[in-house]
């Protein structure tokens, strides 16, 4: 993996830059589609690819290791073929899931014992354990295991927490480093940076994130309720501490603004479920504002949703499909809003190498954040 700065925005830290792959070039900044079970909700791989025009995407280790199971993924040849995907993939290392279940899991410093949500089987992660499940998954980025603490979080736990996810990246890279990826490609560990709204603990954990001297890095334990401006604050205070010349992966942001502004705060890589799940909502994203379908409003406008991305289908047209549940609605919805997000993007790397993305993000986000 590769990855090359091609222009730097003068008055912010906003780069563009070029992410290689071996199953491919990934133009950042980027934003990834989440395919949480080896799809995107409502959403095909030839839309993605075509219409979308998605460079990478994401599976989830947790779901997948539990369906369709590791023994059809290893002889489906991994999680590309198995779903015919052949751009790039990231796979998370189930961490999140994982720490999310609360009251079904067990935290020590072998790993974490967890109950399935599913059917409510034991199950055990160990980071040798989340490396060698991402091995047969076979996505082209894979995440070191690690606690996300939730917001907000004691000092002490945060501390602690961080020194564990610490240890356990060191057992995730011997792992990986003594292990051979499975289908022909190369794979390559991120490890993610910790440390809750604490600035002398992102200090800290970037510092040894950045040690360890992997192909990229990822700021974790942010978006997970904390005011936006602790958010900013973090991600600027971790950017500048992690190598200039590696992309940086901020894990689950965001809104369209917080995406921006972290691209200009020094990010190269995002991932949300907000442009789907909101979807499925009737919460659209369209490049002249926010458009919330079901209201009553739309009802008789007969106008296209998006003349830029969704032309052929009117509000009122959506409306009714949201308003009766059919599966073609949130199928058009989430076309349009990962559209939107891969064409902000895109967007954001053309006047970051014209030179006038500052301009450009500030007259933007008042037309995009807008209420219709």
């Amino acid at each position: 993996m590769k990855f090359n700065i091609v222009n730097e925005d003068s008055t912010t830290k906003a780069r563009a830059g070029v992410l290689e792959t071996a199953r491919g070039i990934i133009e950042t900044p980027i934003f990834m589609p989440v395919g949480t079970q080896a799809t995107v909700k409502n959403v095909n791989q030839q839309q993605l690819a075509n219409q979308i025009q998605a460079q990478i995407i994401l599976a989830n280790t947790y779901h997948v290791y539990l369906r369709p199971g590791l023994e059809v993924l290893q002889a489906a040849g991994g999680v590309h073929q198995f779903m015919n995907w052949n751009k790039p993939m990231l796979t998370d290392s189930g961490g999140f899931q994982v720490f999310s279940l609360n009251d079904i899991r067990k935290i020590t410093e072998e790993g974490v014992e967890f109950k399935s949500h599913i059917d409510g089987s034991k199950h055990f992660f160990s980071p040798e354990r989340a490396m060698d499940i991402q091995r047969i998954i076979g996505a082209d980025i894979i995440m070191a295991f690690d606690e996300c603490t939730p917001y907000p979080c004691e000092y002490d736990y945060a501390k602690k927490s961080m020194h564990l996810t610490h240890r356990w990246l060191k057992r995730c890279i011997k792992q990986v480093d003594e292990t051979q990826a499975l289908y022909g490609f190369n794979q390559e560990l991120f490890p993610i940076v910790q440390g809750s709204v604490y600035k002398d603990l992102r200090t800290e954990s970037a510092q040894f994130i950045a040690e360890q001297d992997r192909a990229g890095n990822a700021i974790g334990g942010l978006s997970v309720g904390e005011p936006a401006e602790d958010m900013y604050e973090m991600t600027e205070h971790v950017c500048s501490i992690l190598p200039h010349n590696k992309p940086r992966y901020l894990m689950g942001v965001g809104t369209p603004e917080n995406i921006l502004t972290c691209i200009e705060l020094g990010v190269d890589m995002f991932d949300c479920v907000m442009p789907t799940r909101n979807a499925r909502h009737g919460f659209i994203f369209t490049s002249q504002g926010i458009v919330n379908i079901k209201n009553k409003k739309w009802q008789f406008d007969f106008s296209p949703l998006d003349e830029q991305f969704t032309p052929d289908y009117s509000k009122a047209y959506l409306r009714h499909l949201i308003h009766v549940g059919e599966n073609l609605g949130a199928q058009i919805a989430s076309n349009q809003n990962l559209s939107f997000y891969l064409w902000l993007v895109k967007e954001a790397r053309k006047h970051i190498i014209a030179g006038d993305f500052v301009t450009w993000k500030k007259n933007t986000l008042e037309i995009i954040t807008r209420r219709l």
